[in-house]
């Protein structure tokens, strides 16, 4: 442990205060440069900090660079009514699971930070916040790291920062009138924040759904431009269905056993809700109960007209078809294990749409504001590494990528379904942890 202790000390002597809002570029004279660490960890995430704390576990000198605070994300890019959508049993940080008493339950967004920092407390990682760091290139058996704390080097190089980069807006919204607000799912904290009137909302992703019931919850009328994204039962047939699909291995196939690979790394997540102990989300319900405007998706702005494709029938009915699909899954191992459940009837659409609405005039539906709920792209610019793709996406073996010594963590189907979540963070960290452990025993051996 004398290494971790030494880079704490380091850390502890260097680190400048977090801010806010991103790094800036300090002065140079105030820097001393280069420095040396045998790994380097970019990004103080759940990923990035699991890392640490199994860096830690082995004795392994290293410091973790994070742009702005510990957790950034869950504590500033989340609206203030967000919780999480999968049970708080699945929370199982590195030598951390879930301690509350609500295991079955879904956390609201303060109590997962509060989490999230009694975790980074049980250990007290190697962490320098408030340093970005512009670059990450070869350099001869190591890796050079620009930041704003001047110039480091490392043996290894973890690439912890995640997939959420870049908000996804669509050039066409620079077309819509101006007198129109508009802003991005990860900016929108709560319904006062928008003018009065009613709202679009574009994008069915879980974002997307939950943005939208949140705004109907507050008596606003909202529109809605309906995508793709699959959707999934909350409760059946007497527990969650996650419970369910954990019990059936589903959560443990991995991207190498999955059966349609293209998909899954393609696939939007399934919307659900884990407010008020966890909610079904029926788009057609909304529709019919609480007014919800439906369109298909969305295709062009062009000062007050916003048109639509005619896929709203089709987009519903395939929501629908992923619906059922698991629910007959459950129901198949239900009848496969011989395991007493309470049976449910059939799932029946409750409300069809009589058209296709492929045009509309924001101003006469008293739209004052659209929230983009599209998701998000990666910025990998900074890494000068030949580990992308021909598209731009990095490519690895369950993180480990062909050049010795890179890795990347904390990105959807590493390894499983859960990672990049919760759920499956500490088995992916534990597993680069150990190729680093063997690598940083290999370079020791040969000095």
């Amino acid at each position: 442990m004398a290494g971790c202790d030494r880079a704490s000390q380091r850390v502890a002597e260097i680190s400048p205060a977090w801010s806010a809002g991103a790094a800036s570029e300090p002065d140079p004279r105030q820097v001393e440069r280069p420095r040396h660490v045998p790994v380097a960890v970019i990004g103080g995430g759940q990923a990035g900090l699991s890392v640490s704390r199994h860096l830690v576990d082995r004795g392994i000198d290293h410091v973790v660079f994070e742009r702005y605070r510990r957790f950034h994300s869950w504590r500033v890019d989340r609206w203030d009514s967000f919780c999480l959508v999968t049970p708080n049993w699945q929370c199982r940080l590195p030598h951390f699971p879930y301690d509350g008493d609500d295991p079955d339950g879904f956390m609201p967004r303060d109590e997962i930070v509060d989490y999230l920092d009694r975790f980074a407390q049980s250990f007290a990682p190697p962490l320098l916040e408030g340093v970005q760091v512009w670059r990450v290139s070869p350099d001869e058996k190591r890796y050079r790291i620009e930041t704003t704390l001047g110039v480091w080097s490392a043996d290894q190089v973890v690439i912890a920062s995640g997939g959420y980069d870049t908000p996804i807006v669509p050039p066409y919204a620079a077309h819509l009138d101006p007198a129109i607000m508009q802003l991005h799912s990860r900016d929108y904290r709560r319904p006062s924040q928008l003018p009065a009137g009613a709202c679009l909302v574009v994008g069915t992703g879980q974002s997307g759904v939950q943005i939208m019931d949140d705004l109907v919850r507050a008596g606003r009328k909202v529109h809605m431009a309906v995508g793709p994204a699959p959707r999934s039962p909350r409760k059946y047939r007497g527990r969650d269905a996650t419970d369910w699909l954990y019990d059936m291995g589903y959560y443990a196939v991995t991207i190498a056993e999955h059966p349609d690979p293209a998909k899954a790394l393609s696939q939007t997540n399934h919307y659900l809700s884990g407010r008020d102990g966890g909610r079904e989300i029926d788009l057609r319900r909304f529709a019919r109960d609480d007014g919800v405007s439906l369109y298909g998706s969305l295709a062009d702005m062009a000062a007050e007209r916003i048109s639509f494709l005619p896929d709203l029938a089709a987009n519903l009915d395939d929501a629908d078809r992923s619906y059922c699909g698991i629910r007959d899954q459950i129901d198949a191992y239900i009848a496969r294990e011989g395991i007493d459940a309470p049976l449910e009837p059939p799932y029946e659409p409750v409300w069809h749409p009589d058209r296709d609405v492929t045009a509309i005039d924001a101003h006469t539906l008293g739209i004052t504001a659209v929230i983009w709920a599209i998701g998000f792209r990666p910025d990998y610019s900074w890494i000068d590494i030949d580990v992308f793709d021909e598209r731009g996406k990095p490519v690895f073996d369950r993180g480990v990528t062909a050049k010795p010594g890179c890795y990347f963590i904390g990105l959807g189907w590493l390894n499983t379904w859960g990672s990049g979540r919760f759920l499956a963070i500490d088995e992916d960290s534990r597993h680069l942890a150990d190729i680093i452990a063997r690598r940083h025993a290999r370079s020791k051996l040969a000095v």
